[in-house]
This record gives C-alpha cells, sequence and structure tokens, in this order.
C-alpha cells in the first residue's frame, strides 16, 4: 500500500504522517502545495518521542511528485486544494505549525490514530 500525505507547507502535518506511515509498515511520501524550506524542529522532535526519526526527510513540491502511483493520498486539511488530484480523504488537522509542543504532540497522536485504521492492503 502507497500512501501520500499533502498538506501546504510539507513541514508537519504530512511529514509525521509519512513517518508513522513508514514506521507502521507503509510504503509513504508527503508532499506541500508551496513547500518550506524544511521539517519544524518540534515535529521531528514530538516524533522522536515515539521512536520514530524523520530529521532526514525533506519537503517536497506536490508538482515533483508522481501522484498516479500512490494508491491512497491524503490531504492533510487547511484548505489544501490540488486540482489534478483525486484526494482519498481529508483529514481536516489544524496546522500546528508555530505553535506549542503540545499542539504538535496532539497532531502526532492524531495522525498516529488516523493511519493505524487503515487497511494494510
Amino acid at each position: 500500500m502507497r500512501l501520500l500525505f499533502v498538506c501546504v507547507g510539507n513541514t508537519c502535518r504530512s511529514q509525521m504522517a509519512e513517518g508513522w506511515a513508514k514506521h507502521l509498515g507503509f510504503e509513504a511520501e508527503s508532499a506541500g502545495t508551496h513547500p518550506g524550506s524544511k521539517i519544524a524542529t518540534n515535529a521531528v522532535a514530538v516524533m522522536a518521542e515515539k521512536g520514530i526519526d524523520i530529521s532526514n526527510q525533506n519537503p517536497t513540491n506536490i508538482d515533483d511528485v508522481d501522484t498516479e502511483s500512490f494508491d491512497l493520498i491524503f490531504s492533510m486539511g487547511c484548505g489544501v486544494s490540488c486540482p489534478d488530484i483525486q484526494f482519498s480523504d481529508d483529514w481536516n488537522l489544524d496546522d500546528p505549525y508555530g505553535g506549542e509542543l503540545k499542539q504538535y504532540q496532539l497532531t502526532r497522536d492524531e495522525i498516529e490514530r488516523q493511519i493505524r485504521e487503515l487497511p494494510k492492503e
């Protein structure tokens, strides 16, 4: 099962989702409609709390991704609009970018819950 997670900056939510998905045995990538230059420090920190290292992941522009090669594509929320992409679901997650560590932890935990509910095949 190949999963793609899409948000705006590709610095927080979608990066954490990619990390969780890989940790749980999925093939996964993430991308953003307007990617930032690096993953948010707090995103890396809260994933490390769960033993998942996302520090080597990098923001990617959705235009540089072959979206046809994925089984499921999820929008993280925040009004992500990609006219040429058919999303499987919109998780409608609040963007923790720039917020307190607690916001990142809550988002991380909700992403984990959503991914654990996905079928493996």
